[in-house]
């Protein structure tokens, strides 16, 4: 499958820090929604939002930054290891993923990608040590096995993917710092030019081709 995206603001949008700051501000999902409410015996909803940088909020937050993140790395890895799309038919709209905790929904919506990788780091994992991506700022209680190979860019938007957990889509976004470190690095290689997808990534001075697709 390959992906195709949209830059989340125009370049017009960025230059007007005013709209920015309310929007910040006003970053709440549009459906109408109490947090903890029972819409029958037993069952409780919650709503989240999870950022372009990974960090979960509550989706109410008015303040979405570090600060107010939900950081306890077991409560992340038990949010995100239960994370699926959202097949309730209640607000898939704009909460597209759910997470089951017992009678707890905990609906979430995303910038991107709701798995976001933050960081690549060399682990032993079932006796193996290899690569492996850690997301959602769980450390390496959520790691995916990293595949160089199976990297994708998209140039309209300079965003990063790797494959992620299936039961999410099957795709993770790579965050952008980590992305902007690899460029920095010079581990990508744009033999199509820069207008198009790269062609080559490099890891552990090897080279893999890519052919951009998830």
């Amino acid at each position: 499958m390959k992906i195709i995206m949209r830059p989340i603001f125009s370049n017009h949008t960025l230059y007007r820090p005013n709209i920015m700051f309310h929007r910040k501000y006003q970053n709440r999902a549009k459906a109408e929604y109490i947090q903890g409410q029972s819409p029958s015996p037993g069952i409780r909803e919650y709503f989240f939002y999870v950022d372009h940088n990974g960090m979960l909020f509550q989706d109410d937050s008015k303040m979405k930054h570090f600060t107010a993140a939900l950081k306890e790395k077991k409560l992340l890895y038990n949010f995100f290891k239960r994370l699926k799309y959202n097949d309730t038919g209640r607000y898939s709209d704009e909460f597209k993923y759910l997470s089951l905790c017992g009678k707890e929904r905990n609906f979430i919506r995303c910038t991107d990608r709701p798995i976001v990788f933050t960081h690549v780091e060399f682990l032993e994992k079932r006796g193996v040590e290899d690569w492996y991506l850690l997301h959602n700022w769980a450390g390496d209680l959520l790691a995916q096995q990293f595949k160089p190979g199976s990297i994708c860019m998209v140039p309209e938007t300079g965003r990063v993917y790797h494959p992620g957990p299936e039961k999410s889509g099957g795709i993770g976004l790579i965050a952008d710092k980590l992305a902007m470190l690899w460029t920095d690095q010079q581990r990508f290689s744009f033999g199509d030019g820069e207008e198009n997808p790269p062609t080559e990534f490099i890891w552990q001075d090897k080279t893999y081709q890519l052919d951009n697709k998830l």
